[in-house]
């Protein structure tokens, strides 16, 4: 079993900046991708970023050009740098490992992210 311990979240300003950061409870040695998800209520869930741990990355199309995740393999962690935050961009973020090797999928408890105007 692995635990997703997620911080970072908060109140920023419309055109400010938030990082937020993932910690895995263990290694993970097989093939998995890392990443980032944000729910509104009432909507379903959806990607914002992933990264697999070979480094390859991909970006939902709202978010591309502002935000950027990267992954530390040794540290087991995955983080998400928010610029340019828009009134569209509040919600709760999760974050979400898939073991690729046993298809398994792992989630954190979510942080909210909230941007006033």
């Amino acid at each position: 079993q692995v635990q997703l311990v997620e911080s970072g979240g908060g109140l920023v300003q419309a055109g400010g900046s938030l990082r937020l950061s993932c910690a895995a409870s263990r290694s993970i040695f097989n093939t998995n991708a890392m990443g980032w998800y944000r729910q509104v209520p009432g909507k379903q869930r959806e990607l914002v970023a992933r990264i697999t741990s070979t480094g390859i990355t991909r970006l939902a199309d709202s978010v591309k050009g502002r935000f950027t995740i990267s992954r530390d393999n040794a540290k087991n962690t995955v983080d998400l740098q928010m610029n340019s935050l828009k009134p569209e961009d509040p919600c709760v973020y999760y974050c979400r490992l898939h073991d690729l090797t046993t298809t398994k999928i792992y989630w954190g408890q979510g942080t909210q992210v909230t941007v006033s105007s």
